[in-house]
């Protein structure tokens, strides 16, 4: 991507331009349509029911009601009101530091947030990951909610779901879909099946939405869709992303700075920790070389409690080069960050930034640059 001068950056944070920024293929498909039909869902058309018809193409044959909306959040909050009526229970079981979206149902199940805010809800309950988990839940009257929001539609690489990762005999009951699936344009969709959907329809309370499943909105999906078949990306997405953990695992074993390396395809965590015995979080390092990479055209962010991880969840087109010159770049950084914490510590007599012995941890240039600085 491009800056208003023109400069280029590496993303590695944008897991919404699924295909790529600007795919051409995919602003063809929605000027198009916007030159023969672009209005709300309140007239039938063919894109609605050929979109959906392509996406159960991916999904197993039970998941095959399709309501479309705008946001990735409005997926999540319908996904609520769907099991809440399916099985008459109000409680949610969510995983550990999870986060499903802005909308207050949605920060009320989202851990990684609502422990900023008012706290834990008596009829939320958080639990680690497990396989086999669904069991449990179908077990106890429960539904199986996937959310798909920030890794499905082949970013995981071996399987076109993140939840098929599970085994081949996992379906969920509902999955979510938002953020890739409209490559930046506001798409979204809920798929159910017939015994959930109908349970929802017995409310009497008709489910509609106004620019949900719209012309353009079906077109700019389709596209994707196409595209992701055409470029191969779901396989590119494996390959690449293997090639970036073996990159990364390299590191590791060079920086004692990185503690993890996590992840499957292009959807990948680094763990930042000050020390290997109390794994602390390296909240401000984090911070500082996220800064530091930025200023060299690379974009990436931060993420998780401690905001400690870098997150690693590029375009999927993101390629073999792209890979070695962020990794070259990270380690460049990471070893400049380690001889400055080595000077520091040769400097104990007097306080870290003490005027008559500075620390070296930045240079004139870099204090000029960066918005974060970092003092071992």
């Amino acid at each position: 991507m491009y800056d208003e001068q023109g400069e280029e950056y590496i993303d590695c944070i944008n897991n919404v331009a699924h295909v790529g920024h600007c795919h051409p293929l995919v602003v063809q498909a929605a000027h198009e349509q916007n030159q023969v039909l672009n209005t709300n869902s309140r007239y039938l058309h063919d894109n609605i029911v050929d979109f959906a018809q392509r996406l159960s193409e991916t999904l197993p044959e039970t998941l095959c009601v399709f309501y479309f909306l705008n946001s990735g959040s409005e997926a999540n909050d319908l996904a609520l009101r769907l099991a809440r009526q399916y099985t008459g229970h109000w409680d949610v079981v969510v995983l550990e530091h999870a986060y499903h979206g802005h909308l207050s149902s949605l920060i009320d199940i989202s851990p990684y947030k609502f422990r900023d805010l008012d706290g834990q809800k008596e009829w939320v309950h958080v639990v680690r990951m497990a396989q086999g988990g669904d069991r449990h839940i179908h077990k106890a009257g429960g539904v199986f909610v996937a959310d798909e929001i920030q890794v499905g539609f082949g970013r995981v690489g071996k399987h076109f779901w993140a939840f098929q990762l599970q085994g081949e005999d996992f379906i969920p009951d509902i999955v979510t879909m938002g953020k890739s699936i409209g490559n930046g344009h506001p798409v979204a969709c809920v798929a159910t099946t017939q015994a959930v959907a109908r349970a929802f329809e017995a409310t009497g309370v008709e489910y509609f939405n106004t620019f949900g499943g719209n012309p353009v909105s079906c077109a700019v999906g389709l596209a994707v869709l196409n595209v992701l078949e055409k470029e191969q990306l779901q396989a590119h997405a494996a390959h690449v992303g293997s090639f970036l953990m073996e990159l990364l695992r390299q590191q590791k074993a060079k920086h004692p700075i990185i503690g993890d390396i996590r992840g499957v395809g292009l959807f990948i965590g680094v763990d930042l920790i000050k020390d290997e015995a109390t794994r602390t979080p390296a909240t401000k390092e984090a911070d500082y070389l996220v800064s530091r990479l930025k200023e060299n055209h690379i974009l990436l962010s931060t993420d998780g409690p401690g905001r400690n991880v870098l997150k690693f969840k590029p375009p999927m087109c993101f390629s073999l080069d792209n890979v070695q010159r962020v990794v070259a770049k990270l380690d460049a950084i990471l070893t400049d960050m380690e001889e400055k914490l080595r000077s520091c510590e040769t400097l104990r007599s007097q306080p870290c930034g003490s005027p008559t012995k500075p620390c070296p941890s930045l240079g004139k240039n870099e204090a000029s640059h960066s918005n974060v600085q970092w003092c071992p």
